[in-house]
């Protein structure tokens, strides 16, 4: 039923492994000597392109889909403040076009193998709806992550600033300088708004509005009524950085402890997909007598649904909030 590969494919697959991973080292250790420290982050390497500071704002701003008050037919504010805060260079309306596009041609697939029409329509429907959701939420998901980690040594950078005199602006720029992204270019991004005019309350509610991390309002009160009414900032950052580093830990350890969940879930949803894709290999006539059936279709869609329900479920269950 199935051949075995002969001992030279073996062979020859291995050396082909091999050479990448070579090829991978010798580029990492090229890259490694160069200078990292100039382009740490997007808005350095704009700045090494020779463009001044003013116009790598407006760049920036523009990647980000804030360059203007103008929006396209696509960009509806949820899904357009989505997609400013999963860091999406891209237009909102490529985006959406080729999620359609895919969409449409995955569903055109569909009904040509399995002879249906309902994927036809099916397709541009979810292409316009629910698949860029789901992509710039997973996006935003991850960068928030990345954001979270780094947004302590943030802290801790602007205090160290701070503990030298250097004034709140000032201390941090330094942010934007010296840390990588996401969290360098946003801060550069506030960095050159209150260079060029912006007050201190406008400039850290953009912040907000740009990352919408759940961890920025503590930061951004804390600069607000320093701002108004004075007080020892140094301390008040110090604190909140600390909290916001317990917090990470105790996440840390609701996920591990919530692993068996996450697992039973993975695995209860895999196992029906992987034994359905081996019958289809092993036996591939084994489902042509009822392949054309409208019950089997029906039976398929209930059984994905109450699939979708469970991992909900236990999505829930193990997703405790902190």
């Amino acid at each position: 039923m199935f051949e075995v590969l002969p001992l030279k494919w073996v062979i020859y697959a291995f050396a082909a492994i091999c050479g990448i991973i070579i090829a991978e080292t010798v580029f990492l250790l090229i890259a490694g000597n160069n200078d990292k420290r100039a382009t740490i982050n997007r808005r350095i390497k704009l700045k090494d392109n020779k463009m001044s500071q003013r116009d790598v704002l407006v760049q920036l701003r523009k990647e980000r889909g804030m360059d203007s008050g103008r929006h396209s037919v696509f960009s509806m504010a949820k899904l357009r403040n989505l997609k400013t805060q999963s860091g999406l260079r891209m237009s909102l309306g490529k985006f959406v076009f080729l999620c359609i596009l895919i969409s449409t041609l995955a569903g055109l697939f569909v009904s040509y193998k399995f002879e249906l029409l309902y994927p036809t329509f099916l397709g541009p429907v979810i292409g316009a709806t629910l698949l860029p959701k789901f992509i710039l939420g997973r996006r935003k998901k991850r960068r928030h992550k990345i954001f979270g980690t780094q947004f302590p040594e943030a802290l801790d950078l602007i205090v160290r600033g701070l503990k030298a005199g250097h004034p709140v602006p000032v201390a941090i720029s330094m942010v934007g300088r010296e840390m990588a992204d996401p969290i360098g270019s946003e801060f550069g991004i506030l960095t050159d708004e209150l260079t060029y005019g912006s007050d201190m309350l406008s400039a850290m509610q953009s912040l907000e509005d740009r990352v919408g991390h759940e961890d920025l309002p503590l930061f951004i009160t804390a600069i607000n009524i320093q701002n108004s009414t004075g007080g020892n900032l140094r301390e008040i950052l110090e604190g909140l950085s600390m909290t916001i580093r317990e917090r990470g830990k105790l996440k840390r350890k609701i996920r591990a402890v919530s692993t068996e969940g996450r697992m039973s879930a993975y695995i209860l949803t895999g196992l029906p997909c992987i034994l359905g894709l081996v019958l289809m290999v092993a036996m591939p006539n084994y489902y042509n007598s009822v392949i054309d059936k409208d019950m089997t279709w029906n039976l398929i869609g209930v059984a994905v649904g109450l699939l979708a329900l469970g991992n909900y479920v236990m999505a829930n269950m193990s997703n405790l909030k902190v």
